[in-house]
């Protein structure tokens, strides 16, 4: 899979696409999501310079806290 990476704070300069491993299988009660589509919003681009912290348990490097997929394991 792809992902946009934030390589350090700074401006759109820092972003990269990457190939990313494939997520785990998911445990108990959670499901995987093939992302389709994500959106961006300003905590996003605060994260990206380093002004604003990611929520707990997400990656501070991947952009984009919104998303719309279909379900393809659980």
């Amino acid at each position: 899979m792809k992902a946009v990476v934030n390589t350090k704070p700074g401006g759109v300069e820092v972003l990269e696409l990457r190939e990313m491993t494939a997520p785990a299988p998911p445990v108990a009660n959670r499901v995987r999501v093939r992302v389709r589509a994500s959106a961006l919003n300003r905590a996003d681009v605060y994260q990206r310079m380093g002004r604003y912290p990611a929520p707990p348990g997400v990656p501070p490097d991947i952009p984009g806290l919104e998303f719309a997929g279909e379900v393809d394991q659980i």
